[in-house]
């Protein structure tokens, strides 16, 4: 090992966050010689309430080595092809955002130009009957894609899962222990900063203890233990576009077969999400202090539960936003610790995930390249700054008029960045992914088109074709999707079959 390689990393809190840091850390820096310890303490709760993900989880897995059935198994698991929104555009509307697209293709351009062009002539098939995930996720289907079947919408499912969170870095720490990572008990009272540099150089224990190490990385949750508390790195906070600063968590009973997709219903006052695992279904209502008590926000979630609650309700406080510096000198900050947009889209998991991924890719040695934390630095904050406005598109497309929470939203100012999306969508369709952000154009429609903004006109070149043409490639693509969907076994047969959790 180089006498500027980092020798030993300290990851400062465990929950997902911390394990995933840990797994993945150890994992790919095998053999290096390399110690890392996670300090945890029992008596500090972690939040874990997030239970849903996006599809980008299944290369993070995948890395590790990780065999799907059992991570299902091990995680009460079920799969999860999108997320229903009901109430959102106008109560009583509801509507899918799918993992997957639309359609296909056409002429080089996007599907749903033809989709506008058709319907504008007077069609009546829906967006939705061009998706396999909306099709299957109402009809309660689930299979994983199959290559072999080439030209099928069942080639390209794209999915994701619906887990307990607390299980899930139960199972990373078993696989990071085994792979050598230390775990320390104890809650951290101190922290001692190098007083030649302004690194942190050791954290204090409880017992008295010390653990020092070259790297720390921050899992601490909202406190920021380390990147703030220790480091002052600075806030920016979002509620001017995100409002929502509270939410209260509480899982209840499962009932009936689990659905393969996560609902999130608007209230007057924020929204509830509803997540069904094989174990139980996960509950929770996120809201804006500013029109509701706690007390009141807790009855509104009870009201909505489907069976029995299992444990008393979990409140917790937050602030919508981001670190002003996620990494600043030799602390990384990940999860909560460096920023947080809400569950909506269920976002949490990936930022950690990605910001493994960055961290790995400019990982450091001793001396801390400035440039290296910079440009980590700004690619974190875009990635916030990108899932931010994708959030904020869900509360500022509505017209609702039946609370001040909604009205607020429909009314507020908004970023640049998704002023000009919206605008360029309602003037000619266009859709456009930025430098590999994380929400697709199929996203971005699923939700404008479900939320009611519509565009004036589409692509010209979706006018190529004749109209008998289109009607009848409409009408062929629909078919297929409705076909796929019947071929698709039951979503609990297919986990009965593959991967029941023994619990």
């Amino acid at each position: 090992m180089s006498e500027a390689n980092i020798r030993g990393i300290v990851i400062v809190g465990g929950g997902t966050a911390g394990w995933m840091a840990a797994a993945a850390l150890s994992h790919m820096l095998a053999g290096s010689g390399m110690a890392i310890r996670v300090v945890e303490s029992e008596a500090i709760g972690t939040v874990g309430v997030g239970e849903a993900t996006i599809p980008h989880i299944q290369y993070f897995n995948r890395l590790l080595g990780i065999d799907e059935d059992e991570f299902v198994r091990r995680t009460c698991a079920t799969f999860k092809l999108g997320i229903e929104f009901v109430d959102w555009g106008q109560i009583g509307e509801r509507y899918i955002h799918p993992f997957g697209t639309y359609g296909q293709e056409m002429e080089g351009i996007h599907f749903h130009h033809f989709w506008y062009r058709h319907a504008q002539a007077g069609g009546t098939l829906p967006l939705d009957r061009f998706s396999i995930g909306v099709g299957a996720a109402r009809a309660g289907k689930f299979m994983r894609p199959d290559p072999s079947r080439r030209g099928s919408p069942l080639a390209g499912i794209s999915y994701a899962f619906q887990f307990d969170a607390a299980l899930y870095a139960k199972y990373l720490r078993e696989r990071a222990e085994a792979a050598g990572v230390v775990r320390t008990e104890g809650r951290i009272v101190d922290v001692t900063l190098n007083g030649a540099n302004g690194h942190v150089d050791h954290v204090v224990l409880d017992d008295g203890s010390s653990v020092a190490g070259d790297m720390f990385i921050d899992c601490s949750g909202f406190r920021g233990l380390l990147i703030e508390g220790a480091l002052n790195a600075g806030y920016d906070d979002w509620r001017e576009w995100l409002p929502c600063d509270r939410a209260v968590a509480r899982p209840c009973a499962r009932v009936g077969d689990p659905t393969p997709y996560t609902r999130a219903t608007a209230t007057s006052v924020g929204w509830r999400w509803r997540i069904p695992l094989q174990s139980r279904t996960g509950n929770g209502h996120v809201y804006c202090s500013d029109y509701v008590d706690d007390d009141t926000a807790l009855a509104m979630l009870n009201d909505g539960l489907d069976g029995a609650p299992l444990s008393d309700p979990n409140f917790l406080r937050f602030t919508a936003g981001v670190r002003r510096k996620a990494w600043d000198r030799n602390v990384v900050a990940l999860g909560l610790a460096a920023g947080f947009l809400e569950p909506l889209e269920s976002t949490s998991i990936h930022l950690i995930q990605t910001g493994i991924a960055r961290l790995l890719t400019n990982f450091p040695d001793r001396s801390f390249n400035q440039p290296d934390i910079d440009y980590y630095n700004r690619r974190t904050r875009l990635e916030y700054e990108q899932v931010r406005d994708f959030l904020i598109l869900h509360y500022k497309a509505t017209a609702r008029n039946d609370s001040p929470l909604w009205r607020r939203c429909r009314d507020m100012a908004i970023p640049a960045s998704l002023e000009e999306r919206i605008a360029i969508f309602r003037e000619n369709a266009r859709l456009y992914r930025h430098d590999n952000e994380l929400f697709s154009e199929t996203s971005w429609l699923a939700v404008l088109h479900g939320q009611n903004v519509h565009p004036k006109r589409h692509h010209p070149i979706a006018d190529i074709l004749s109209a008998e043409e289109l009607d009848r490639r409409m009408t062929h693509i629909a078919g297929a999707m409705d076909a796929g969907v019947r071929a698709m076994p039951d979503h609990m047969a297919f986990i009965d079959r593959f991967c029941r959790s023994p619990s």
